[in-house]
Protein backbone atom coordinates (compact mmCIF):
# COMPACT_ATOMS: atom_id res chain seq x y z
CA UNK A 1 0.00 0.00 0.00
CA UNK A 2 3.05 2.35 0.43
CA UNK A 3 2.83 3.32 -3.58
CA UNK A 4 -0.70 3.80 -3.11
CA UNK A 5 -0.50 6.32 -0.31
CA UNK A 6 2.45 7.78 -2.53
CA UNK A 7 -0.07 8.01 -5.48
CA UNK A 8 -2.56 9.52 -3.43
CA UNK A 9 -0.42 12.74 -2.80
CA UNK A 10 -0.19 13.34 -6.54
CA UNK A 11 -4.06 13.27 -6.33
CA UNK A 12 -4.50 15.53 -3.51
CA UNK A 13 -7.61 17.62 -5.34
CA UNK A 14 -9.63 18.60 -2.37
CA UNK A 15 -7.38 19.69 0.39
CA UNK A 16 -5.07 22.78 -0.50
CA UNK A 17 -3.16 24.95 1.33
CA UNK A 18 -2.26 28.55 1.55
CA UNK A 19 0.72 30.17 2.05
CA UNK A 20 3.13 30.55 -0.33
CA UNK A 21 1.13 29.30 -2.83
CA UNK A 22 -1.73 31.28 -1.97
CA UNK A 23 1.06 34.44 -2.29
CA UNK A 24 1.68 33.51 -5.91
CA UNK A 25 -1.70 33.01 -6.46
CA UNK A 26 -2.67 36.32 -5.54
CA UNK A 27 0.22 37.73 -8.03
CA UNK A 28 0.21 38.93 -11.12
CA UNK A 29 2.29 37.78 -14.26
CA UNK A 30 5.14 39.94 -13.87
CA UNK A 31 5.11 37.98 -10.22
CA UNK A 32 4.20 41.00 -7.96
CA UNK A 33 1.42 41.07 -5.32
CA UNK A 34 -1.69 43.02 -7.04
CA UNK A 35 -2.56 45.52 -4.37
CA UNK A 36 -6.06 45.32 -2.66
CA UNK A 37 -8.82 46.38 -4.46
CA UNK A 38 -10.48 49.87 -3.14
CA UNK A 39 -13.38 48.11 -2.24
CA UNK A 40 -11.77 46.71 0.41
CA UNK A 41 -10.78 49.34 1.94
CA UNK A 42 -14.61 50.61 1.28
CA UNK A 43 -15.72 47.59 3.10
CA UNK A 44 -13.31 47.82 6.47
CA UNK A 45 -14.11 51.69 6.01
CA UNK A 46 -18.43 51.03 6.61
CA UNK A 47 -17.47 47.95 9.06
CA UNK A 48 -15.85 50.66 11.15
CA UNK A 49 -18.24 53.43 11.00
CA UNK A 50 -20.73 51.64 11.89
CA UNK A 51 -19.37 50.21 14.72
CA UNK A 52 -18.26 53.46 16.16
CA UNK A 53 -21.88 55.28 14.83
CA UNK A 54 -24.65 53.50 14.38
CA UNK A 55 -27.68 53.46 17.14
CA UNK A 56 -28.01 50.06 17.55
CA UNK A 57 -24.15 48.76 19.03
CA UNK A 58 -22.70 45.96 17.43
CA UNK A 59 -19.36 44.14 17.58
CA UNK A 60 -16.56 44.48 15.39
CA UNK A 61 -16.65 40.16 15.26
CA UNK A 62 -20.39 40.70 14.70
CA UNK A 63 -19.88 42.68 11.58
CA UNK A 64 -17.54 40.91 9.53
CA UNK A 65 -19.60 37.41 10.14
CA UNK A 66 -22.21 39.39 8.79
CA UNK A 67 -19.77 40.45 5.83
CA UNK A 68 -18.39 36.52 5.59
CA UNK A 69 -21.91 35.39 4.92
CA UNK A 70 -23.30 38.13 2.90
CA UNK A 71 -20.09 36.92 0.45
CA UNK A 72 -20.83 33.26 0.61
CA UNK A 73 -24.73 33.39 0.16
CA UNK A 74 -23.60 35.55 -2.87
CA UNK A 75 -21.76 32.42 -4.61
CA UNK A 76 -25.04 31.04 -5.11
CA UNK A 77 -23.15 28.04 -3.90
CA UNK A 78 -24.79 25.35 -1.95
CA UNK A 79 -21.17 23.87 -0.65
CA UNK A 80 -19.42 27.09 0.19
CA UNK A 81 -18.84 27.66 3.61
CA UNK A 82 -16.78 30.02 5.47
CA UNK A 83 -15.52 27.86 8.60
CA UNK A 84 -15.06 28.72 12.27
CA UNK A 85 -11.66 27.39 13.99
CA UNK A 86 -14.09 25.22 15.99
CA UNK A 87 -15.76 24.45 12.61
CA UNK A 88 -12.78 23.93 11.09
CA UNK A 89 -11.47 21.45 13.67
CA UNK A 90 -14.33 18.95 13.35
CA UNK A 91 -14.49 19.59 9.83
CA UNK A 92 -10.73 18.01 9.95
CA UNK A 93 -12.12 15.36 12.21
CA UNK A 94 -15.03 14.30 10.44
CA UNK A 95 -13.23 13.77 7.00
CA UNK A 96 -10.09 12.83 7.92
CA UNK A 97 -10.53 10.59 10.99
CA UNK A 98 -7.95 12.05 13.08
CA UNK A 99 -7.73 13.62 16.20
CA UNK A 100 -5.24 13.64 19.35
CA UNK A 101 -6.40 11.78 21.94
CA UNK A 102 -6.28 8.98 23.22
CA UNK A 103 -8.56 6.36 21.34
CA UNK A 104 -11.54 5.99 23.47
CA UNK A 105 -15.80 6.03 22.17
CA UNK A 106 -17.70 6.59 24.89
CA UNK A 107 -21.07 6.62 25.95
CA UNK A 108 -23.58 8.00 28.63
CA UNK A 109 -25.36 4.53 29.78
CA UNK A 110 -27.21 4.39 32.72
CA UNK A 111 -26.68 8.02 33.57
CA UNK A 112 -22.21 7.01 33.74
CA UNK A 113 -19.89 7.66 31.11
CA UNK A 114 -19.10 4.18 30.29
CA UNK A 115 -16.45 3.13 28.04
CA UNK A 116 -18.04 1.84 24.74
CA UNK A 117 -14.77 1.99 22.58
CA UNK A 118 -10.96 0.79 22.71
CA UNK A 119 -9.65 1.98 19.24
CA UNK A 120 -6.51 -1.08 19.17
CA UNK A 121 -2.96 -0.31 19.08
CA UNK A 122 -3.84 3.51 19.88
CA UNK A 123 -2.93 4.83 24.11
CA UNK A 124 -6.13 3.88 25.76
CA UNK A 125 -5.71 0.33 24.71
CA UNK A 126 -1.79 -0.04 25.30
CA UNK A 127 -2.83 1.75 28.97
CA UNK A 128 -5.30 -1.36 29.66
CA UNK A 129 -8.36 0.65 29.63
CA UNK A 130 -11.39 -1.45 28.45
CA UNK A 131 -14.57 -1.61 27.32
CA UNK A 132 -17.10 -1.26 30.08
CA UNK A 133 -15.04 0.96 32.37
CA UNK A 134 -16.92 3.91 33.68
CA UNK A 135 -14.82 7.35 33.68
CA UNK A 136 -14.96 8.94 37.23
CA UNK A 137 -11.78 10.94 37.07
CA UNK A 138 -9.49 13.12 34.44
CA UNK A 139 -6.50 14.53 35.87
CA UNK A 140 -7.71 16.23 39.24
CA UNK A 141 -11.05 16.61 38.36
CA UNK A 142 -14.03 14.37 39.81
CA UNK A 143 -16.00 13.58 36.39
CA UNK A 144 -18.97 11.65 37.71
CA UNK A 145 -22.65 13.34 36.31
CA UNK A 146 -20.33 14.87 33.02
CA UNK A 147 -22.02 14.66 29.60
CA UNK A 148 -20.39 12.67 27.46
CA UNK A 149 -18.95 15.79 25.15
CA UNK A 150 -17.14 17.21 28.54
CA UNK A 151 -16.07 14.75 29.64
CA UNK A 152 -14.65 13.87 25.56
CA UNK A 153 -13.21 17.57 25.52
CA UNK A 154 -11.31 16.75 28.94
CA UNK A 155 -9.43 14.06 27.77
CA UNK A 156 -8.53 15.30 24.73
CA UNK A 157 -5.38 17.15 24.01
CA UNK A 158 -2.44 17.76 22.12
CA UNK A 159 -0.08 14.41 20.57
CA UNK A 160 2.63 14.02 23.36
CA UNK A 161 0.80 15.65 26.64
CA UNK A 162 -0.18 13.50 29.74
CA UNK A 163 -3.20 12.49 30.97
CA UNK A 164 -4.87 10.44 34.17
CA UNK A 165 -7.99 9.01 33.58
CA UNK A 166 -9.45 7.23 36.73
CA UNK A 167 -12.07 4.48 35.82
CA UNK A 168 -14.40 2.48 37.90
CA UNK A 169 -14.18 -1.10 37.12
CA UNK A 170 -16.61 -4.30 38.14
CA UNK A 171 -15.06 -6.46 40.09
CA UNK A 172 -12.64 -3.63 41.81
CA UNK A 173 -13.98 -1.66 45.15
CA UNK A 174 -11.62 1.59 44.22
CA UNK A 175 -11.21 3.25 40.97
CA UNK A 176 -7.83 2.22 38.56
CA UNK A 177 -5.90 5.34 37.64
CA UNK A 178 -3.93 5.45 34.47
CA UNK A 179 -1.28 7.82 33.97
CA UNK A 180 -1.87 7.89 29.62
CA UNK A 181 0.32 9.92 26.86
CA UNK A 182 -2.29 11.32 24.02
CA UNK A 183 -0.90 11.11 20.46
CA UNK A 184 -2.63 11.18 17.08
CA UNK A 185 -5.63 8.68 16.80
CA UNK A 186 -7.49 7.68 13.89
CA UNK A 187 -11.14 6.02 13.78
CA UNK A 188 -11.42 3.90 10.84
CA UNK A 189 -13.67 4.72 7.83
CA UNK A 190 -14.46 0.90 6.60
CA UNK A 191 -15.25 -2.21 8.64
CA UNK A 192 -15.98 -5.85 6.90
CA UNK A 193 -16.96 -8.93 8.27
CA UNK A 194 -18.04 -12.17 6.97
CA UNK A 195 -21.97 -12.79 6.06
CA UNK A 196 -23.45 -16.31 6.36
CA UNK A 197 -22.94 -18.39 2.81
CA UNK A 198 -19.15 -16.77 3.00
CA UNK A 199 -19.83 -13.32 1.76
CA UNK A 200 -17.72 -10.55 2.51
CA UNK A 201 -19.43 -7.14 3.61
CA UNK A 202 -17.37 -4.05 3.87
CA UNK A 203 -19.05 -1.19 4.74
CA UNK A 204 -17.72 2.39 4.47
CA UNK A 205 -19.31 5.11 6.27
CA UNK A 206 -17.07 7.80 4.73
CA UNK A 207 -14.78 8.83 2.37
CA UNK A 208 -11.84 9.52 4.64
CA UNK A 209 -7.72 9.89 4.98
CA UNK A 210 -6.72 6.17 4.86
CA UNK A 211 -9.84 4.91 3.32
CA UNK A 212 -8.21 2.81 0.52
CA UNK A 213 -5.58 1.14 2.88
CA UNK A 214 -8.56 -0.03 5.23
CA UNK A 215 -10.06 -1.30 2.02
CA UNK A 216 -7.55 -3.19 0.93
CA UNK A 217 -6.75 -4.48 4.67
CA UNK A 218 -10.23 -6.14 4.43
CA UNK A 219 -9.98 -7.38 1.01
CA UNK A 220 -7.00 -9.29 2.49
CA UNK A 221 -9.26 -10.44 5.41
CA UNK A 222 -11.61 -11.53 2.97
CA UNK A 223 -9.93 -13.65 0.68
CA UNK A 224 -12.33 -16.08 1.02
CA UNK A 225 -15.24 -14.46 0.23
CA UNK A 226 -17.35 -15.81 -2.68
CA UNK A 227 -18.84 -12.50 -3.23
CA UNK A 228 -18.63 -8.91 -1.73
CA UNK A 229 -20.99 -6.03 -1.14
CA UNK A 230 -19.33 -2.94 -0.57
CA UNK A 231 -22.01 -1.05 1.20
CA UNK A 232 -22.17 3.26 0.51
CA UNK A 233 -25.18 3.79 1.77
CA UNK A 234 -25.19 6.98 3.67
CA UNK A 235 -21.66 7.82 2.54
CA UNK A 236 -21.75 11.61 2.18
CA UNK A 237 -17.84 11.27 0.50
CA UNK A 238 -14.88 12.64 1.30
CA UNK A 239 -11.63 13.00 -0.45
CA UNK A 240 -11.43 12.63 -4.12
CA UNK A 241 -7.98 11.69 -4.19
CA UNK A 242 -9.02 8.54 -1.95
CA UNK A 243 -11.55 7.74 -3.99
CA UNK A 244 -9.30 7.00 -7.02
CA UNK A 245 -7.32 4.94 -5.27
CA UNK A 246 -10.85 2.64 -4.13
CA UNK A 247 -11.69 2.42 -7.51
CA UNK A 248 -7.65 1.55 -8.13
CA UNK A 249 -8.15 -1.54 -6.13
CA UNK A 250 -11.00 -3.23 -8.41
CA UNK A 251 -10.43 -2.07 -11.94
CA UNK A 252 -7.56 -2.86 -14.27
CA UNK A 253 -4.36 -1.01 -14.91
CA UNK A 254 -4.80 1.61 -17.47
CA UNK A 255 -8.19 2.07 -16.50
CA UNK A 256 -9.72 5.64 -16.78
CA UNK A 257 -10.88 6.35 -12.90
CA UNK A 258 -12.78 9.70 -13.06
CA UNK A 259 -11.96 13.25 -14.73
CA UNK A 260 -12.11 16.38 -13.22
CA UNK A 261 -12.65 19.59 -15.16
CA UNK A 262 -11.32 22.78 -13.15
CA UNK A 263 -10.34 26.36 -13.10
CA UNK A 264 -6.51 26.72 -13.01
CA UNK A 265 -6.09 29.49 -10.55
CA UNK A 266 -5.18 33.19 -11.97
CA UNK A 267 -7.05 32.16 -15.13
CA UNK A 268 -10.21 32.93 -16.21
CA UNK A 269 -13.32 30.31 -15.59
CA UNK A 270 -13.61 29.81 -19.33
CA UNK A 271 -10.13 27.74 -19.65
CA UNK A 272 -11.47 25.17 -17.58
CA UNK A 273 -9.47 22.16 -18.01
CA UNK A 274 -10.25 18.75 -18.16
CA UNK A 275 -7.46 16.15 -15.95
CA UNK A 276 -8.29 12.20 -16.60
CA UNK A 277 -6.67 10.00 -13.64
CA UNK A 278 -5.65 6.45 -14.74
CA UNK A 279 -5.41 3.07 -12.85
CA UNK A 280 -2.01 2.44 -11.97
CA UNK A 281 -2.07 -0.92 -10.12
CA UNK A 282 -3.44 -4.58 -10.59
CA UNK A 283 -6.65 -5.06 -9.62
CA UNK A 284 -6.86 -6.82 -5.76
CA UNK A 285 -9.94 -8.82 -6.56
CA UNK A 286 -10.17 -9.39 -10.63
CA UNK A 287 -12.82 -12.19 -10.46
CA UNK A 288 -15.20 -11.83 -7.60
CA UNK A 289 -18.37 -11.09 -8.04
CA UNK A 290 -19.19 -7.59 -6.43
CA UNK A 291 -22.65 -5.68 -5.68
CA UNK A 292 -22.28 -2.22 -4.50
CA UNK A 293 -25.51 -0.96 -2.53
CA UNK A 294 -26.28 2.86 -2.51
CA UNK A 295 -29.42 5.25 -1.38
CA UNK A 296 -30.30 8.90 -1.84
CA UNK A 297 -27.63 9.85 0.69
CA UNK A 298 -25.05 8.18 -1.37
CA UNK A 299 -22.88 11.32 -2.30
CA UNK A 300 -19.40 12.44 -3.48
CA UNK A 301 -16.47 10.32 -3.37
CA UNK A 302 -18.54 7.25 -2.78
CA UNK A 303 -20.36 8.30 -5.95
CA UNK A 304 -16.96 7.90 -7.87
CA UNK A 305 -16.14 4.61 -6.36
CA UNK A 306 -19.75 3.39 -7.18
CA UNK A 307 -19.88 5.11 -10.70
CA UNK A 308 -16.61 3.87 -11.94
CA UNK A 309 -17.34 0.35 -11.10
CA UNK A 310 -20.49 0.73 -12.85
CA UNK A 311 -19.01 2.04 -15.46
CA UNK A 312 -16.81 -0.71 -16.22
CA UNK A 313 -19.32 -3.66 -15.68
CA UNK A 314 -17.17 -4.50 -12.54
CA UNK A 315 -20.47 -4.06 -10.09
CA UNK A 316 -23.66 -4.39 -10.07
CA UNK A 317 -25.14 -1.65 -8.12
CA UNK A 318 -28.49 -2.06 -5.99
CA UNK A 319 -30.46 0.80 -3.83
CA UNK A 320 -31.57 3.97 -4.62
CA UNK A 321 -30.89 6.77 -7.13
CA UNK A 322 -27.87 8.23 -5.43
CA UNK A 323 -27.58 11.82 -4.23
CA UNK A 324 -26.02 13.38 -6.99
CA UNK A 325 -23.16 15.38 -5.92
CA UNK A 326 -20.98 15.79 -9.27
CA UNK A 327 -19.29 18.73 -8.07
CA UNK A 328 -15.46 19.30 -6.35
CA UNK A 329 -14.90 21.69 -3.94
CA UNK A 330 -11.24 22.83 -2.85
CA UNK A 331 -10.87 23.61 0.89
CA UNK A 332 -8.17 26.15 2.01
CA UNK A 333 -6.68 27.22 4.88
CA UNK A 334 -6.77 30.57 5.85
CA UNK A 335 -5.23 33.01 8.99
CA UNK A 336 -6.85 32.26 12.44
CA UNK A 337 -7.58 28.73 12.26
CA UNK A 338 -10.31 29.72 9.59
CA UNK A 339 -11.11 27.42 6.40
CA UNK A 340 -13.22 28.45 3.25
CA UNK A 341 -14.94 25.54 1.02
CA UNK A 342 -16.08 26.67 -2.36
CA UNK A 343 -16.63 25.00 -5.80
CA UNK A 344 -13.64 24.80 -8.08
CA UNK A 345 -15.08 22.37 -10.84
CA UNK A 346 -16.79 19.22 -11.89
CA UNK A 347 -16.15 15.06 -11.77
CA UNK A 348 -16.69 12.95 -14.83
CA UNK A 349 -17.47 8.64 -14.15
CA UNK A 350 -14.94 7.10 -16.56
CA UNK A 351 -17.42 6.76 -19.43
CA UNK A 352 -18.13 10.48 -19.02
CA UNK A 353 -20.83 11.20 -17.08
CA UNK A 354 -21.66 13.55 -14.95
CA UNK A 355 -23.80 12.67 -12.01
CA UNK A 356 -24.86 16.40 -11.12
CA UNK A 357 -28.40 17.00 -9.91
CA UNK A 358 -29.57 20.34 -10.33
CA UNK A 359 -29.90 22.07 -7.02
CA UNK A 360 -30.73 26.09 -5.47
CA UNK A 361 -28.29 27.68 -3.19
CA UNK A 362 -29.49 26.29 -0.08
CA UNK A 363 -29.01 22.83 -1.67
CA UNK A 364 -33.05 21.95 -2.12
CA UNK A 365 -33.24 19.84 -5.65
CA UNK A 366 -35.31 21.61 -8.36
CA UNK A 367 -37.96 20.49 -10.75
CA UNK A 368 -36.82 17.96 -13.21
CA UNK A 369 -37.80 15.11 -15.84
CA UNK A 370 -35.48 12.16 -15.09
CA UNK A 371 -36.90 10.28 -18.34
CA UNK A 372 -35.05 13.20 -20.46
CA UNK A 373 -31.45 12.39 -19.61
CA UNK A 374 -29.64 10.38 -22.30
CA UNK A 375 -28.03 7.28 -21.52
CA UNK A 376 -24.90 5.44 -22.36
CA UNK A 377 -23.57 2.07 -23.01
CA UNK A 378 -21.25 -0.11 -20.86
CA UNK A 379 -18.37 -2.09 -22.29
CA UNK A 380 -20.42 -5.17 -22.22
CA UNK A 381 -23.26 -2.98 -23.75
CA UNK A 382 -25.38 -1.75 -20.35
CA UNK A 383 -27.37 1.14 -20.79
CA UNK A 384 -26.62 3.46 -18.25
CA UNK A 385 -28.55 6.81 -17.30
CA UNK A 386 -26.38 9.62 -17.67
CA UNK A 387 -26.74 12.58 -15.51
CA UNK A 388 -28.72 13.16 -12.59
CA UNK A 389 -26.49 11.00 -9.84
CA UNK A 390 -26.30 7.28 -10.06
CA UNK A 391 -29.12 5.15 -11.11
CA UNK A 392 -29.03 1.56 -9.83
CA UNK A 393 -28.65 -1.34 -12.24
CA UNK A 394 -31.60 -2.55 -9.54
CA UNK A 395 -33.78 0.01 -7.90
CA UNK A 396 -34.55 -1.63 -4.25
CA UNK A 397 -36.83 0.81 -1.94
CA UNK A 398 -35.84 1.27 1.71
CA UNK A 399 -37.95 -0.39 4.06
CA UNK A 400 -40.27 1.59 6.55
CA UNK A 401 -41.75 0.59 9.69
CA UNK A 402 -45.36 -0.73 9.77
CA UNK A 403 -48.15 1.13 11.45
CA UNK A 404 -47.51 -0.28 15.77
CA UNK A 405 -43.69 0.41 14.87
CA UNK A 406 -44.88 4.19 14.05
CA UNK A 407 -46.93 4.25 16.67
CA UNK A 408 -44.16 3.41 19.09
CA UNK A 409 -41.73 5.83 17.95
CA UNK A 410 -44.48 8.54 17.98
CA UNK A 411 -45.75 7.63 21.68
CA UNK A 412 -42.26 7.20 23.13
CA UNK A 413 -41.08 10.43 21.41
CA UNK A 414 -44.00 12.03 22.83
CA UNK A 415 -43.23 11.02 26.23
CA UNK A 416 -39.40 11.74 25.97
CA UNK A 417 -39.18 7.72 26.96
CA UNK A 418 -35.68 7.05 26.27
CA UNK A 419 -35.95 4.00 24.01
CA UNK A 420 -32.90 4.06 22.14
CA UNK A 421 -30.88 4.81 24.94
CA UNK A 422 -31.74 1.83 26.63
CA UNK A 423 -31.68 -0.63 24.06
CA UNK A 424 -28.03 0.65 23.68
CA UNK A 425 -27.48 0.01 27.37
CA UNK A 426 -28.86 -3.82 27.06
CA UNK A 427 -26.71 -4.92 23.95
CA UNK A 428 -23.86 -3.49 25.89
CA UNK A 429 -24.56 -5.36 29.19
CA UNK A 430 -25.44 -8.71 27.34
CA UNK A 431 -22.21 -7.93 24.90
CA UNK A 432 -20.23 -7.75 27.72
CA UNK A 433 -21.53 -10.89 29.25
CA UNK A 434 -21.10 -12.79 25.72
CA UNK A 435 -17.12 -11.54 25.71
CA UNK A 436 -16.98 -13.54 29.00
CA UNK A 437 -18.17 -16.92 28.10
CA UNK A 438 -17.56 -17.04 24.70
CA UNK A 439 -21.10 -17.16 23.72
CA UNK A 440 -21.87 -15.63 19.98
CA UNK A 441 -24.04 -12.60 19.67
CA UNK A 442 -27.76 -13.43 20.43
CA UNK A 443 -30.59 -12.80 22.68
CA UNK A 444 -32.39 -15.12 25.02
CA UNK A 445 -36.22 -15.52 25.46
CA UNK A 446 -35.23 -14.99 29.27
CA UNK A 447 -32.90 -11.80 28.51
CA UNK A 448 -35.59 -10.03 26.27
CA UNK A 449 -38.13 -10.76 28.68
CA UNK A 450 -36.38 -9.01 31.38
CA UNK A 451 -35.30 -5.93 28.89
CA UNK A 452 -39.45 -5.43 28.33
CA UNK A 453 -40.16 -6.13 31.77
CA UNK A 454 -37.58 -3.04 32.65
CA UNK A 455 -38.82 -0.70 29.49
CA UNK A 456 -42.75 -1.41 30.90
CA UNK A 457 -41.07 -0.69 34.96
CA UNK A 458 -39.86 2.77 33.48
CA UNK A 459 -42.84 3.67 31.40
CA UNK A 460 -43.41 2.13 28.56
CA UNK A 461 -46.76 1.78 27.34
CA UNK A 462 -48.49 -1.84 28.20
CA UNK A 463 -50.39 -1.21 24.62
CA UNK A 464 -47.50 -1.36 23.10
CA UNK A 465 -44.98 -3.49 25.00
CA UNK A 466 -47.79 -6.27 24.33
CA UNK A 467 -48.07 -5.79 20.29
CA UNK A 468 -46.87 -8.73 19.00
CA UNK A 469 -45.39 -6.51 16.12
CA UNK A 470 -43.16 -3.79 18.36
CA UNK A 471 -42.09 -7.25 20.21
CA UNK A 472 -40.70 -8.41 17.49
CA UNK A 473 -38.90 -5.37 15.94
CA UNK A 474 -37.72 -4.87 19.33
CA UNK A 475 -36.33 -7.81 19.60
CA UNK A 476 -34.71 -7.20 16.26
CA UNK A 477 -33.23 -3.65 17.45
CA UNK A 478 -31.98 -5.64 20.39
CA UNK A 479 -30.00 -8.51 18.49
CA UNK A 480 -28.60 -5.57 16.24
CA UNK A 481 -27.38 -3.79 19.73
CA UNK A 482 -25.88 -6.76 21.27
CA UNK A 483 -23.74 -7.82 17.54
CA UNK A 484 -22.43 -3.73 17.60
CA UNK A 485 -20.59 -3.90 20.56
CA UNK A 486 -19.39 -7.02 20.44
CA UNK A 487 -17.84 -5.75 17.21
CA UNK A 488 -18.85 -8.33 15.14
CA UNK A 489 -19.89 -6.74 11.68
CA UNK A 490 -20.51 -9.88 9.88
CA UNK A 491 -23.35 -10.66 13.10
CA UNK A 492 -24.87 -7.21 13.02
CA UNK A 493 -25.16 -7.06 9.22
CA UNK A 494 -26.71 -10.66 8.99
CA UNK A 495 -29.66 -9.33 11.72
CA UNK A 496 -29.71 -6.21 9.67
CA UNK A 497 -30.52 -8.13 6.44
CA UNK A 498 -33.67 -9.46 8.35
CA UNK A 499 -35.42 -6.10 7.67
CA UNK A 500 -33.08 -4.54 5.18
CA UNK A 501 -34.52 -5.05 1.46
CA UNK A 502 -31.14 -4.65 -0.32
CA UNK A 503 -29.08 -5.97 1.48
CA UNK A 504 -31.47 -9.31 1.82
CA UNK A 505 -31.52 -8.87 -2.38
CA UNK A 506 -27.65 -8.61 -2.70
CA UNK A 507 -27.38 -11.92 -0.33
CA UNK A 508 -29.80 -13.53 -2.28
CA UNK A 509 -27.93 -12.43 -5.97
CA UNK A 510 -24.91 -13.86 -4.73
CA UNK A 511 -25.23 -16.72 -2.97
CA UNK A 512 -26.84 -17.99 -6.50
CA UNK A 513 -24.97 -16.83 -8.84
CA UNK A 514 -20.96 -17.34 -8.77
CA UNK A 515 -20.13 -14.55 -11.81
CA UNK A 516 -20.61 -10.58 -12.66
CA UNK A 517 -22.22 -11.47 -15.83
CA UNK A 518 -24.54 -13.70 -13.93
CA UNK A 519 -25.46 -11.27 -11.30
CA UNK A 520 -26.25 -9.04 -14.33
CA UNK A 521 -27.95 -11.75 -15.91
CA UNK A 522 -30.37 -12.23 -12.34
CA UNK A 523 -31.30 -8.49 -12.42
CA UNK A 524 -34.01 -9.26 -14.86
CA UNK A 525 -34.70 -11.68 -12.93
CA UNK A 526 -35.37 -9.99 -9.23
CA UNK A 527 -38.51 -10.77 -7.03
CA UNK A 528 -41.37 -7.80 -7.12
CA UNK A 529 -41.16 -7.86 -3.91
CA UNK A 530 -37.27 -7.01 -4.11
CA UNK A 531 -38.17 -4.08 -6.28
CA UNK A 532 -41.11 -2.82 -4.68
CA UNK A 533 -40.18 -3.11 -1.15
CA UNK A 534 -43.84 -4.64 -0.11
CA UNK A 535 -43.24 -6.59 3.28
Amino acid sequence: MQNRIAYSLLLTLVLVPTGAAAQNARAGRGGAATAEPPEAEVLTGAIRAIERMHMAEFSDSLLWEAAFDGLIESLDDPYAELFTPVESNAWEEQTTGNYSGIGLQITLLSERVTVTGVFRKFPADQAGIIIGDVIVGVNDTEVSGWSTELTADSIRGPAGSDVTVRVQRAGYDEPLSFDITRAEVHVPAVEWGMLENDIGYVIMDRVARGAAEEMEAALGDLDDARGLIIDLRRNPGGFLDESLMLADLFLAPGSKLASTVQRTPGRPAAQAEEEAFTDQWPTRVPDLPIIVLVDGYTASGAEILAGALQDYDRALVLGERTFGKGLVQTVMELPYGRRLRFTTGTWLTPLGRSLQRARDHQGALLPEDATTYPTIATPQGRDLVNGGGIFPDLRIAEDTLTLPEQELVRVTSEAQFPLNLRVTEFGFQIASARRESGDDAGVTDAEFEALMSSLVEEGLPTAQASDPTVREYLRWRARIAVAQRMDDVGAEANVIAERDLALTEAIRLLTTNTTQAELFEAVDGASTTARTGAR
